[in-house]
């Protein structure tokens, strides 16, 4: 509606977000990457591709899960408990019996990946990026961790291109 309406042409396109190989390097001036990175294994692979296509002194946006977030069950917390089941890194898939991963998939649940804090933000500076802005949010009040903390982290950061 706004690219219609601002007379705006836009390309879609579906793929990996670890494999930006569509694109050319240095192709993006700005790169938005929502809260999205715990549906791949490997985030550094995200961060580097990120890099490649953003182009020298580009910016950055992306979100991701306070990786503490993930220490708790899930199903406790729905009751208002707060109970530390999990470790991080992990995921979905660590806590799942192998005989039920398969029907976990056919109900169309996700495989989730808790990332550590240091791949989330010292993965964006290994790849090139200098942290400019950081932010964070919660749920808005439905979860009981709201009350505690915020689980959701916004940072800005700008490619520097080092000769």
């Amino acid at each position: 509606m706004v690219a219609e309406r601002d007379g705006l042409t836009l390309k879609t396109v579906q793929g990996d977000m670890s494999d930006l190989s569509d694109f050319e390097d240095e192709y993006f001036d700005i790169v938005v990457n929502p809260v999205s990175n715990l549906f791949v294994k490997d985030v550094h692979l995200v961060w580097n591709e990120i890099s490649r296509v953003l182009k020298n002194k580009g910016i950055l946006i992306s979100g991701f899960t306070n990786p503490l977030l993930w220490i708790f069950d899930d199903n406790q917390e729905q009751k208002g408990i707060l109970d530390v089941k999990h470790s991080i890194p992990s995921s979905t898939l660590d806590y799942l019996p192998e005989d039920e991963v398969q029907d976990y998939i056919n109900l169309n649940q996700t495989i989730e990946y808790a990332h550590t804090l240091e791949d989330q933000i010292q993965g964006q500076v290994e790849a090139g990026f200098v942290i400019t802005g950081f932010y964070e949010d919660d749920f808005g009040g439905t979860r009981i961790l709201d009350k505690h903390i915020k689980t959701f982290i916004a940072t800005k950061a700008i490619k520097l291109k080092v000769d």
